[in-house]
């Protein structure tokens, strides 16, 4: 990734002949220096997929006519799917977490370290533990309890917050309620869950255990965007670790805490960095 201010054009269309002419013919006819290309063509589903990233500078015009002109030229004509993104704004991250703090702690960290260079408006919350530590970094905590009786006022004022401090993406840091099928219809594409396991394994509650019970070898982590149907969206990034007959469930959870952190942490920068491309229930994700 260049250290300069660049535009990040990720697209997907049908699959077709000319469409890199098409696209990179457009670039070098306004000037554009492309920094970075990826492509991926479907065979299965017909569909092709892109990213490429271009110096910003390179462009004799503003970002607002460089969309509109590539809408006109390109989008149209080849029906493609396409966003483009501006390097130089910072992406907004609302995170939630309930009472497990190594996943907070460590987005914390490497946002503290710009390590991931992004804005966190706030952290919300069903719990008061973390406020004394969220607020020490100076970033507002919304305490926002989640009850059986309360849930859809509770999500409908969590998807208010979200809103109100301009959120681009919210992240689930080991969240532990279920949110509301309107709130992940709301935010579809914008929500990441890092789930205790190596999905479509051992979903729901205390995958650990089930991990334990069912004498596995191997345990993971997995982020995935979340849908209403719960541990099922499209899966970003995974990582496994090796265990063994004399690991407890315990054992399990302990080893499990440094693999969530990564795979989460990875999964949130593809995300941010515009490196995933959703089709369906899948996802192509240009490393």
């Amino acid at each position: 990734m260049s250290s300069k201010r660049f535009y990040t054009l990720s697209a997907s269309c049908p699959d077709q002949v000319g469409i890199i002419a098409r696209v990179s013919g457009f670039i070098a006819g306004n000037g554009g220096w492309i920094l970075e290309s990826s492509f991926h063509a479907d065979a299965l589903t017909g569909r092709y997929f892109m990213r490429i990233e271009i110096k910003a500078d390179s462009l004799s015009f503003l970002l607002a006519e460089f969309r509109e002109r590539f809408r006109q030229e390109v989008g149209e004509p080849l029906q493609m799917d396409w966003r483009i993104n501006d390097s130089a704004v910072k992406r907004r991250v609302v995170v939630l977490v309930s009472k497990q703090e190594h996943c907070l702690y460590d987005l914390l960290a490497r946002w503290q370290a710009k390590e991931l260079d992004i804005e966190i408006p706030c952290v919300i919350s069903n719990h008061e533990t973390f406020r004394g530590f969220v607020e020490w970094h100076g970033i507002p905590f919304h305490h926002v309890p989640v009850s059986a009786d309360n849930k859809a006022a509770a999500y409908a004022e969590m998807q208010r917050i979200f809103e109100d401090v301009h959120g681009d993406t919210m992240v689930l840091a080991r969240y532990m309620q279920i949110l509301s099928p309107e709130l992940c219809d709301a935010l579809a594409g914008r929500i990441i869950n890092i789930h205790h396991s190596f999905l479509p394994s051992f979903a729901g509650a205390k995958p650990y255990h089930q991990a334990y019970t069912r004498g596995v070898k191997l345990i993971g982590a997995t982020c995935h965007y979340v849908t209403s149907e719960l541990d099922a969206g499209p899966i970003v990034e995974q990582d496994v670790i090796r265990i063994d007959h004399s690991d407890s469930p315990e054992d399990m959870v302990r080893y499990g805490k440094d693999i969530e952190k990564t795979v989460l942490a990875r999964g949130l920068r593809y995300h941010l960095e515009d490196r995933v491309l959703v089709h369906g229930n899948k996802t192509v994700v240009f490393r």
